[in-house]
């Protein structure tokens, strides 16, 4: 079992959550893929978007759902300062996750996270287990919470 793979199993069952990280025989890269595989809507895929905030130079998160787009500009007035592209080793080195296998918990160290309110309107979301192959149900208000995401208007 992968080290990032562990991170969200531990941080899951530090919370006290019973959800089942589900291996996928298919990839869950994208969205859609996720969907797919999870035979859920696309909007129940919880993506994990990460950005670099020009100002401080940390990585930050916006977790949206599977269809929506994160607005950049809309993203950097929610953040409060500009946002660019967050490269691969500013990803790791911030969350401990290779891109196509963000989660939005079990992070190396504390990130600034938003929330989509669409994914608020589903009983269950889907997310990255740390793993391009790894996905976890859980309840939307649950993984908010667990992310410490603020609700915010960051799409387009």
């Amino acid at each position: 079992m992968s080290k990032s793979l562990k991170r969200v199993r531990r941080a899951l069952e530090e919370a006290g959550i019973a959800a089942d990280v589900v291996e996928m025989a298919d990839g869950t890269r994208t969205a859609a893929e996720a969907a797919r595989a999870a035979g859920c809507e696309i909007d129940q895929i919880a993506k994990s978007i990460i950005f670099r905030a020009e100002t401080s130079g940390e990585a930050v998160l916006f977790v949206t759902a599977g269809s929506n787009q994160v607005d950049a500009t809309k993203a950097g007035d929610v953040a409060g300062e500009p946002l660019g592209k967050a490269d691969a080793a500013l990803i790791r080195a911030q969350t401990g996750f290779a891109i196509g296998g963000v989660a939005p918990i079990g992070h190396l160290n504390p990130i600034r996270a938003w929330w989509d309110p669409r994914l608020s309107e589903f009983a269950t979301v889907y997310a990255a287990a740390g793993t391009p192959r790894h996905i976890f149900p859980i309840a939307p208000d649950v993984l908010q919470r667990m992310c410490g995401a603020i609700d915010a208007d960051f799409t387009g």
